[in-house]
């Protein structure tokens, strides 16, 4: 299983009341291309940040913060684990795609693929719920992590490679302001 098909079988758990921040190139686009929503953030820059623009978000509204990570983009923000940690937000979860490389980028292999375990990390940074699932398995931990408060560290093991995509068709302003205006409307209704 790829990052793609991965993506495909979480979609039908995402509804407009859950938040998705989704990690930047080829994440985006075949997140985008799967269920485009305006309750999806999509990471045109800042490598590494997924996790931490999440877990801002999720410390401001009630609704459940999903966000969707490489493991590439992990390692370049590990403090980030530490700070899910203390924060304790109980509506997050870090969906981390594990495909063992830098897949934006040409496949160059990550510390993952080597051996490097970040649900290990996660665990150590003081994240309970943290466990590392085959790709086949992930969607049903996506659905359990969902039921239950967190906050939550996935990391999915997939293998490498992404689906051709054409870039998104909307500018990064396009994407902050719907995505500004669904925050907005969540909020009215709590």
């Amino acid at each position: 299983m790829r990052r793609y098909e991965l993506l495909k079988s979480i979609t039908p758990l995402l509804t407009d009341e859950e938040f998705v921040i989704c990690n930047l190139g080829f994440p985006s686009q075949e997140l985008y291309s799967l269920r485009d929503s305006d309750n999806h953030f999509y990471m045109l820059g800042s490598m590494g940040l997924s996790s931490s623009i999440g877990l801002g978000l999720s410390m401001e509204i009630d609704n459940t913060v999903i966000a969707i990570d490489g493991d590439g983009s992990v390692l370049m923000n590990l403090g980030t684990l530490s700070t899910i940690a203390l924060e304790d937000c109980k509506n997050f979860i870090l969906f981390i795609v594990d495909n063992g490389s830098y897949g934006s980028t040409g496949d160059q292999p990550t510390h993952t693929a080597k051996g490097t375990s970040l649900a290990a990390i996660a665990k150590a940074a003081g994240i309970d719920s943290s466990v590392e699932v085959a790709g086949a398995d992930a969607a049903d931990k996506l659905a359990q992590c969902m039921k239950t408060p967190g906050p939550h560290v996935i990391v999915a093991k997939v293998e490498p490679g992404s689906q051709a995509m054409n870039p998104i068709p909307l500018t990064s302003l396009a994407i902050r302001d719907r995505f500004r205006e669904a925050v907005k409307a969540a909020q009215a209704k709590t």
